[in-house]
């Protein structure tokens, strides 16, 4: 449910490791001073905006680095040659840090309604054109997940523990109540769900149907079934 044209923020466990990281106080405040910069700046630079030793900077910076909040490359400020070494210089990376606890992907929905809207055609409604818009990007996403892994054949147990993957990492908290039957315990999309349900729901059974399409995984089905504070999408065996 994500689009490859804007960055995204880091999910999951890599979001809390980047919020962790700035919980230092001078890493904080340089990753602050760098980010107001515009322009790459130097470890020299980084320690002098909150007083510290540049070896101390440094290991703050690097820090920050591994969190993926910073680059580094060599390169001579101002772009003026020199003689020597070229020193490392720290600029901003274009990922934006986003935690809630439990999980909300509100810029997934706003992404896909935003598709619908591009993409409507003559005589389809608004919520028509956002329900072909998710089941669309639910199959690119399995077919996508089918041909990286290439799972063979998939029955509803395997294909359940494949769904199951998918859906943790979008914010579902997915819970096997049996062999054959999904649950998830989380909507990713509320509140905004519980202002127009019909419309988000329908969404989220179209993503998640596009999905089990994509990845071509045979006996299994999602369906409608609203539970409170619990997403309305229940996978289980096909009925019928």
């Amino acid at each position: 449910m994500t689009s490859d044209a804007t960055p995204q923020p880091p999910a999951g466990d890599a979001a809390i490791e980047s919020v962790s990281v700035l919980g230092e106080g001078s890493r904080r405040q340089m990753f602050a001073f760098i980010r107001r910069q515009r322009r790459p700046v130097t470890r020299d630079e980084a320690a002098a905006s909150v007083g510290i030793s540049r070896k101390l900077a440094a290991f703050h910076l690097d820090k920050l680095v591994d969190a993926g909040l910073l680059r580094a490359r060599y390169e001579s400020p101002g772009g003026i040659r020199k003689v020597g070494r070229q020193p490392k210089v720290y600029e901003p990376t274009d990922s934006h840090i986003h935690v809630s606890i439990p999980d909300r992907r509100h810029e997934l929905l706003a992404d896909l309604l935003l598709e619908a809207v591009l993409t409507e055609d003559d005589g389809e409604s608004a919520a028509e054109a956002a329900l072909r818009s998710a089941r669309r990007r639910g199959r690119e996403l399995g077919a996508s997940e089918r041909e990286q892994t290439r799972p063979g054949r998939l029955g509803a147990e395997r294909g359940l523990s494949v769904c199951e993957r998918m859906l943790d990492q979008h914010g579902f908290e997915p819970v096997r109540e049996n062999p054959t039957q999904l649950r998830l315990r989380n909507c990713p999309f509320h509140p905004l769900a519980a202002k127009a349900p019909e419309l988000v729901c329908g969404m989220n059974h179209a993503f998640i149907t596009g999905y089990l399409e994509g990845l071509k995984v045979s006996g299994v089905e999602a369906t409608l079934a609203p539970r409170p504070r619990e997403c309305c999408v229940q996978l289980g065996p096909t009925k019928g």
